[in-house]
């Protein structure tokens, strides 16, 4: 639970720091469509930074396990989904985009699991 708190604020800041880097220094190294993915990267690092924020608070009211696991699944879709578009950006490596959907997924079952969770114990 706690954990799920840590890792929330750290990429919180985090995601600040990498939109910013992406609005101010990746302008004059990359094309309008890379700054594009740059920013829907930031933006859904933040949102998902956010929602372990959430999440944790939720496991530490409820004492829900499985809140912590759905907490966990999100990290792992956020670490995949934002981390390879920004991996793409900077290294150009297009084919690093066929690993973003399995990001996305992971992102999807995390929501879904907490929303069975909270069903369940809240």
């Amino acid at each position: 639970m706690k954990i799920l708190l840590v890792l929330g604020a750290i990429n919180g800041a985090l995601a600040v720091i990498l939109g910013a880097f992406g609005a101010h220094g990746l302008k004059a190294r990359v094309d309008e469509s890379m700054l594009a993915t740059w920013a829907t990267a930031s933006e859904y690092h933040f949102y998902h930074a956010l929602a372990l924020l959430l999440t944790g608070l939720l496991a530490k009211t409820f004492g829900a396990s499985s809140m912590v696991t759905a907490g966990w699944v999100m990290f792992a879709g956020m670490l995949v989904f934002s981390g390879s578009l920004y991996i793409l950006v900077l290294s150009g490596q297009k084919w690093l985009g066929a690993i973003t959907p399995l990001g996305g997924t992971a992102l999807i079952i995390g929501w879904l699991m907490l929303a069975w969770s909270l069903f369940k114990h809240a």
